[in-house]
């Protein structure tokens, strides 16, 4: 692959992706995405329907919003997490109480046709403005996020200061944007968030008695990972997630849909899941719309009719607290009313999360001049994108293949444990096994977590470290030297 010229490489691609005329007009030329397979819809979630009094409204409402991802290619996660600010403000949250994590490289980006202004719908209203720098750049970290969760000043590092200093009635929304893995999440600095790790915040939090509830909103692939097996009842907290453990989350408002963005944009606005709870709590009273009405709701758009594109929306945690209205947590807007739910109409179509930034990098070389400079930044950028994909996705499967057998390898590395049991075993493990590929083999990426369960496997399985050092040497003979690449970004464990 390293030998192969990029105009070779580009020459493959388009014969790869160009065409889609069996869906669209023929004069047009798409990307087909290689995500755009088959999917599966065969595993449901239980809902606990056990009430809970959320009449207590003495304590103060707390939020954090976090959009774990950086670049242009990325728009809609930053769009997400202003969006939910706008949410917040206007049902009467002060800002003092919420908390915003963002790399904040969107509004003011070169790429954007709508210099300081973020949509996040084709055609809507700003949502970027007001929105409260509290963690921005190289602050968007992992340690910042547990500090201000747990309200530990001592703890940070850069940023406005603030944290969830939250008393024993208070309740507390978390709501998280990005990209995601089998059992992790990412973050536009590195480390990247484990679950393991998150959890055990999470308990802290709750053993140290300051707050009453906590709602944890999450959107990402593989995001029911999160919290399978690992989020006991008995925390006060209610988590609901874009996607099962096992299956993508989806981009929408993307080039190409029906109710794409307007054309100067060449990026997804938003993500499926997200735009769903934003856009019905856009309309809807919280203090007549329950967690669990919000959530049917959600399930419902975002599994698109069970057609080839969604997700199946999950519950975790303590699901009493479903029974609780909304504005426990967002706040309470009376001039919101309350609308029959066929309003929000499913989206047509969606876009992989992972293949949102081809999306970008395609729809910009498509529009852009020919023998523009544009036009061969996209083409390698495209080209960039997709030699890293190819690297990562044969370097896991020889690395498979050697320590188990060319037959037994892939097996191994694709196992799927039942529902209710978590990822891995040992966490330590994990971290250790992918700081062990990365450092022969470069940065997983926000692609590459999408293998967090081989390696997880891999662990279970009772491989050590000096195993995977011998393996991932003998896979990857170096580092690529791409934007992707540890050289330049550091480990993600």
């Amino acid at each position: 692959m390293n030998c192969m010229s990029s105009s070779i490489i580009v020459l493959l691609l388009l014969g790869l992706y160009g065409s889609a005329a069996a869906r669209r007009d023929p004069t047009e030329d798409h990307l087909r995405l290689p995500s755009e397979a088959s999917r599966f819809f065969d595993r449901v979630s239980g809902v606990d329907d056990d009430d809970d009094d959320d009449d207590d409204t003495s304590g103060t409402k707390w939020a954090i919003l976090i959009a774990g991802s950086s670049g242009y290619w990325n728009y809609r996660h930053q769009a997400d997490i202003c969006h939910a600010y706008q949410i917040l403000k206007k049902d009467g949250l002060k800002d003092e109480n919420i908390i915003v994590f963002m790399y904040d490289d969107i509004a003011l980006n070169e790429e954007n046709p709508n210099p300081g202004v973020i949509i996040n719908r084709p055609y809507g209203s700003d949502v970027y403005k007001g929105v409260p720098k509290d963690y921005t750049g190289e602050d968007v970290t992992v340690g910042n996020f547990f500090a201000v969760i747990l309200g530990n000043r001592t703890a940070l590092t850069g940023g406005s200061g603030k944290v969830v200093d939250s008393g024993p009635n208070d309740h507390i929304f978390i709501y998280y944007s990005d990209h995601g893995g089998p059992g992790v999440l990412g973050m536009p600095t590195n480390p990247y968030i484990y679950a393991d790790d998150l959890i055990k915040v999470l308990k802290k939090k709750h053993a140290s008695g300051t707050y009453k509830s906590l709602v944890f909103y999450l959107e990402a692939c593989e995001s029911g990972s999160i919290f399978e097996g690992l989020l006991p009842k008995g925390l006060n907290i209610y988590a609901t997630t874009a996607s099962n453990a096992e299956e993508s989350s989806w981009g929408t408002y993307c080039p190409g849909e029906d109710d794409g963005p307007p054309p100067e944009y060449e990026t997804c606005l938003g993500d499926l899941y997200s735009v769903a709870w934003m856009e019905d709590s856009d309309i809807r009273n919280p203090r007549t719309e329950t967690l669990q009405q919000q959530y049917e709701l959600v399930k419902s758009r975002t599994a698109t009719g069970n057609s080839a594109y969604g997700s199946h929306v999950m519950q975790y945690g303590d699901t009493n607290l479903n029974s609780n209205h909304l504005s426990l947590y967002i706040g309470t807007n009376d001039n919101n009313t309350y609308v029959n739910e066929n309003s929000l109409r499913p989206s047509t179509k969606a876009i992989n999360q992972r293949d949102a930034d081809l999306v970008h990098f395609w729809d910009k070389f498509r529009k852009a001049p020919e023998g523009s400079p544009r036009k061969v930044e996209a083409q390698k950028h495209f080209v960039e994108a997709m030699s890293h994909r190819v690297h990562i996705d044969d370097s896991v499967k020889l690395i498979g293949k050697l320590l188990f057998g060319i037959e037994k390898g892939p097996m191994v590395l694709n196992i799927v444990r039942p529902v209710g049991q978590p990822l891995v075993d040992d966490w330590g493990c994990l971290k250790t096994l992918v700081r062990t590929f990365e450092t022969h083999c470069g940065s997983l990426s926000q692609y590459g977590m999408k293998h967090m369960r081989a390696f997880a496997n891999i662990c279970n399985a009772g491989i050590q470290k000096e195993q995977m050092d011998e393996a991932s040497a003998q896979a990857c003979f170096s580092i690529p030297s791409w934007p992707w690449s540890s050289l330049h970004k550091g480990f993600s464990a």
